[in-house]
């Protein structure tokens, strides 16, 4: 055969010598072309190796891409970490330019190492770590917790039922009170958002346990009568557990048909107590205890009308006038207007003592009812 190169004709020999040797030289250029690293852009991590630390400068091999520096600005941003580097040390920098005049790459340790710790942080977050941190600072929305360097907010919707401020009303003051009471504790939280553009990190503290807790709510649905404990006893209501990781609140205002002041003077913990559901909403649920009673308006919707005179006790004073009950669970305001002053509401008025008083107003579907007093005023 003729090689078409040469027009020398070629054995069988030499012809099986020249394709192993093409073969090998194609094997080689398959193993260069696999050694060439395809070159780093601005903004991209790169690890190096330091190869000399002069005063204000800091020189990086990025072989074989070229020699990096840390020097400037990005210099005294890094002069902590820089302190503590030494040559032959291999450290993780982010490139920030190619120009540089001299043909130096030149990079940050402080933007690297804030890059790696959002990297840290979105794996934390597909993993499900668990941090132990300090609350620095509240706010009427929340806590402020500090990771890596980072502050990061944790919303008070996040936090666990043992820390969430049970506050009447949603009274942002009071929440701000109770939130400022957790600075300085450890609480353990889960990172659930990152906004590194903003620097922001989102903390929870709802464990695993709380979103099993809210999987044991989706047993049960509104108007479910249930069995439970009392747990706490606040102002404005009686927490009762439904069963372990589970509570609602009975609101001072469900506890009963008739006034109730204060809870603690009809329940104490541990004591078992007959509830209903009357609303699930936000991985929270609310109770009734006088939903199970019978409701006294209806009754006395068959006994009495506009116009009718009563007797009725006077059971509290508001800045409205005074509150009158005509029996339990059925009572009705006087109106201060119809004394003209407060003083003058008291003079005529004493707490406990029964009075006459006209029906002015009578509504027992919407459990509303006003009284005149009936009498010659002081």
């Amino acid at each position: 055969m003729e090689d078409t190169n040469t027009g020398v004709a070629l054995t069988s020999d030499e012809l099986e010598a020249a394709a192993e040797a093409a073969k090998q030289n194609e094997k080689l250029m398959s193993k260069l072309m696999g050694a060439v690293h395809t070159p780093p852009s601005v903004g991209d991590l790169v690890d190096g190796s330091v190869i000399a630390v002069s005063k204000g400068k800091v020189f990086v091999d990025l072989h074989p891409f070229g020699t990096g520096i840390i020097y400037g600005r990005e210099y005294i941003n890094a002069r902590d970490v820089i302190k503590k580097i030494n040559v032959g040390d291999t450290i993780a920098a982010k490139i920030v330019d190619f120009d540089n005049p001299d043909g130096y790459i030149e990079l940050s340790l402080k933007e690297a190492r804030q890059a790696l710790i959002w990297n840290e942080a979105e794996s934390a977050i597909r993993d499900k770590k668990v941090f132990e941190l300090a609350v620095k600072e509240a706010n009427k929305g929340g806590l402020i917790l500090e990771w890596q360097g980072i502050a990061g907010f944790l919303p008070a919707s996040q936090l666990k039922a043992d820390h969430y401020p049970r506050v009447p009303d949603g009274d942002k003051d009071k929440i701000f009170e109770e939130l400022r009471k957790l600075v300085g504790e450890k609480l353990q939280v889960t990172i659930i958002s990152t906004i590194p553009k903003e620097g922001k990190l989102i903390f929870s503290e709802k464990s695993t346990t709380e979103k099993e807790r809210e999987k044991i709510i989706g047993k049960y649905n509104v108007a479910d009568e249930l069995e439970g404990e009392v747990t706490g006893l606040v102002d404005f209501g009686a927490f009762v557990k439904l069963e372990d990781g589970l509570e609602g609140l009975v609101h001072i205002s469900e506890i009963d048909w008739a006034l109730v002041e204060d809870p603690r003077k009809l329940y104490k913990v541990a004591d078992k107590v007959r509830v209903k559901i009357i609303e699930i909403k936000d991985g929270k649920i609310s109770l009734s205890i006088k939903a199970l009673k019978q409701n006294p308006w209806v009754e006395a919707g068959t006994k009495y009308k506009k116009e009718d005179v009563v007797k009725g006790v006077v059971i509290k004073f508001n800045k409205h006038g005074a509150l009158a009950s005509i029996e339990e669970g059925v009572a009705g305001l006087v109106h201060i207007s119809e004394f003209g002053s407060e003083d003058r509401l008291r003079r005529n008025l004493e707490l406990g003592k029964t009075y006459n008083f006209k029906i002015t107003l009578f509504d027992p579907s919407q459990q509303k009812m006003a009284l005149s007093f009936v009498g010659e005023k002081k």
